[in-house]
């Protein structure tokens, strides 16, 4: 029985060192190197392949194999979805070959690493504003590229995620019966995102924040707030006058006309 268990310890430490010796095989030159991470990536392999791009640098950077495996290199962990690493080795391909012709195409995969980076609106968005300015920047540099219109999608998109953020913060406001602050956060979703889809949305909130401050507020305060909602309720016409939400925007205007008085009809 010891005889048995001994042979299997000693067969996995037989099979253990194969397999290091074959992720520790020995390269020649860097054209084999690269071969065979490019091997390695087109079978799907992208760990490995990124392992083997990082060896053709074994041979320095000096030879026509080390601007190709660096882009390999990012390429790899960007298809394996470690998406901060390969931003790092796109951002060093960028660096280190700035006249390359691909450079065109590091860029715009450099700043989608940053796109798939960027979380729900509820979590930090530094990764989110990071990919609206690298997604910028690359429409800026290339505006001619057939990845232009793409960019500029993926930063919409990006765009109203921000908006979204400042808009549930302006509803936690509400929920907490903050009206003012309710209000004036929704005027920013205005202000900093005025063709997102939820600019509407923030404009129709700040009407009723600013309805509801008025109502809790004392009788003398009360004409100055609502007419506070009555200019919102009248930019909201002026911004979106074919929005889904007027229905709504035309029933709280009658509510304001008719706290405010004939004198001050809404126009």
């Amino acid at each position: 029985m010891r005889a048995v268990v001994l042979g299997c310890i000693l067969g996995l430490f037989f099979l253990s060192g194969c397999a290091g010796s074959r992720s520790a095989q020995r390269l020649d030159t860097p054209e084999e190197a690269y071969n065979r991470a490019l091997a390695l990536f087109e079978r799907g392999r992208y760990a490995q392949a990124a392992e083997m791009a990082q060896r053709v640098f074994e041979f320095g950077r000096g030879h026509e194999y080390a601007e190709p495996a660096q882009l390999l290199l990012a390429r790899s962990y960007f298809q394996a979805r470690d998406y901060l690493m390969a931003a790092n080795e796109y951002n060093r391909y960028i660096t280190l070959y700035p006249r390359s012709e691909r450079v065109e195409e590091a860029e715009f995969e450099r700043a989608l690493c940053y796109y798939y980076l960027s979380p729900p609106y509820y979590l930090d968005q530094s990764d989110t504003q990071r990919a609206i300015d690298l997604l910028r920047l690359f429409t800026i540099r290339y505006p001619g590229s057939p990845r232009a219109a793409e960019a500029a999608r993926y930063i919409t998109e990006l765009r109203n995620r921000l908006a979204r953020k400042i808009y549930e913060a302006a509803r936690l406001y509400m929920r907490m019966e903050a009206w003012e602050a309710a209000a004036l956060t929704f005027g920013e979703v205005l202000n900093q995102y005025p063709d997102s889809e939820w600019a509407d949305r923030a404009l129709l909130g700040q009407v009723q924040a600013y309805m509801a401050f008025a109502s809790s507020s004392v009788p003398a305060r009360q004409a100055e707030r609502y007419r506070m909602a009555l200019e919102a309720a009248n930019r909201f016409r002026q911004l979106f006058p074919q929005s889904p939400l007027r229905p709504q925007l035309e029933a709280l205007a009658v509510e304001i006309q008719s706290r405010l008085g004939d004198g001050q009809a809404i126009r």
